[in-house]
């Protein structure tokens, strides 16, 4: 269990590049989303966080993490894709 708990919150060497790969590839493909599909904005955050979940269950032939740390930087990135982009804005209407 302290094994695990250390994982989740040392994201250095490995994990930390891990993380910012997730990250990037999760802001991209959740901003090609919203220029191909119409999306209601107020679903953008859990748009984003699903797909960085699935991003991070996709790559487990490229890492040999834990599912539980894979899904805590999916998680992470999810989130962190979203407010890259959508802090500033207003909530109302249709992103395309």
């Amino acid at each position: 269990m302290n094994e695990l708990l250390n994982q989740l919150i040392d994201f250095t060497g490995v994990e930390g590049a891990y993380a910012s790969f997730i990250a990037i590839v999760t802001t991209l493909a959740v901003q090609a989303i919203k220029k191909t599909v119409s999306v209601p904005k107020n679903y953008v955050p859990s748009l984003s966080l699903i797909v960085g979940l699935v991003l991070a269950v996709l790559s487990f032939p490229f890492t040999d993490l834990d599912l539980s740390v894979r899904l805590w930087v999916g998680a992470i990135a999810g989130l962190a894709g979203t407010g890259l982009f959508e802090v500033v804005n207003k909530r109302e209407g249709k992103t395309k």
